[in-house]
């Protein structure tokens, strides 16, 4: 057993369970700690120590730290719908901003050095360039974008007065599955389009509905640069990395440098999974930019990052896979009632 763990925030959540996984094969010693609103308590392997609770409740984290020895935090816990956080501004700034205050102090606390950040690309608003570096300006225009910047500026302020170093990963559209169908998207309020996409092909959904078809774009849907779980876990293991070997402070990219729109996305999944599907257009949601797509230098360069699977069918591919399972786990339960 590894004599000091290093704690995972959100771990039985998408990404952060892909984390854990990513975690356990290195030979490192992950623990958990998850208020199981959208996690999944199956998606922590057996062994790993799982705590129920909120990443903002200071004694509970610092008894974490000191019962596991803890030497690094990996913080992916928060809310994460950008329609959702225009309708609720304050239950984001809550959830994604007060607690990761809480969260930071208690790592200050407890003298961790070592802070791995989820942000996100809605820090960047509706950027003028494309590719987006990490030095355009950052002008969210929705609240989930507003409530990550919020703390990725905390986390600035507090390495510049404390013993602490950082990574705030700005990711771009997560998708896929874990390669070893292991774990995958599994909230049921998902709304990220692969998922929903290969849903709709497995007839899980009647239709799949896109959102704005008028934007400055090539097809006129939008544009995003998606990133497989496994290769953004593997960009974290690298900041980890990083960091323990005396990496400063900074904000990096996670994408590939590629976009795909909305259209040719929902093609990949009818391809994939060689079905057709109903398609309805809606008027656009708000808060959606017309493309982001990373400019990824800084993650390669700095961080030694490459990723494995730069394919848009083989993410398809894995959702799909991971969808399946789902879809089987629910009939045999449905079954045996």
């Amino acid at each position: 057993m590894p004599s000091s763990h290093i704690l995972v925030t959100g771990g039985a959540g998408y990404i952060g369970s892909q984390m854990v996984l990513a975690l356990l094969d290195a030979g490192q010693g992950p623990v958990v700690l998850d208020n199981m609103s959208t996690g999944v308590a199956s998606a922590v392997p057996k062994g790993v120590p799982l705590y129920e609770g909120d990443c903002g409740n200071q004694q509970l984290v610092s008894e974490i730290i000191r019962s596991h020895a803890v030497r690094a935090i990996v913080h992916f816990a928060g809310s994460i719908v950008v329609p959702d956080s225009v309708v609720d501004p304050l239950g984001y700034y809550l959830n994604n901003t007060v607690n990761s205050r809480a969260l930071i102090a208690a790592a200050v606390g407890a003298g961790i050095q070592t802070f791995i950040f989820s942000s996100t690309a809605a820090v960047y608003g509706e950027p003028t360039v494309v590719p987006i570096s990490e030095s355009a300006p950052l002008q969210p225009i929705s609240p989930y974008g507003s409530s990550k910047l919020m703390t990725e500026i905390m986390l600035r302020d507090a390495a510049r007065a404390h013993e602490l170093r950082y990574v705030a990963l700005r990711y771009f559209n997560v998708a896929g599955a874990d390669s070893h169908n292991r774990t995958g998207q599994s909230s049921a309020r998902a709304t990220h389009l692969i998922k929903v996409a290969c849903q709709a092909a497995l007839g899980e959904r009647p239709y799949l509905s896109v959102y704005g078809d008028d934007y400055p774009t090539a097809d006129g849907t939008c544009e995003r640069d998606y990133i497989h779980v496994a290769d953004l876990a593997a960009a974290h293991m690298r900041a980890l990395d990083y960091l323990s070997g005396g990496g400063e402070s900074m904000a990096i990219n996670c994408g590939y440098g590629r976009g795909y729109s909305v259209l040719e996305v929902i093609a990949a999944v009818k391809q994939v999974s060689g079905r057709d599907f109903e398609v309805r257009h809606e008027s656009r949601r708000a808060g959606d930019p017309p493309s982001l797509v990373a400019a990824v230098n800084r993650v390669k360069d700095v961080l030694g990052w490459r990723p494995v699977f730069d394919d848009l069918n083989t993410i398809v591919a894995h959702a799909l896979a991971w969808e399946t399972r789902l879809r089987d786990i629910r009939q045999h339960r449905f079954a045996r009632a």
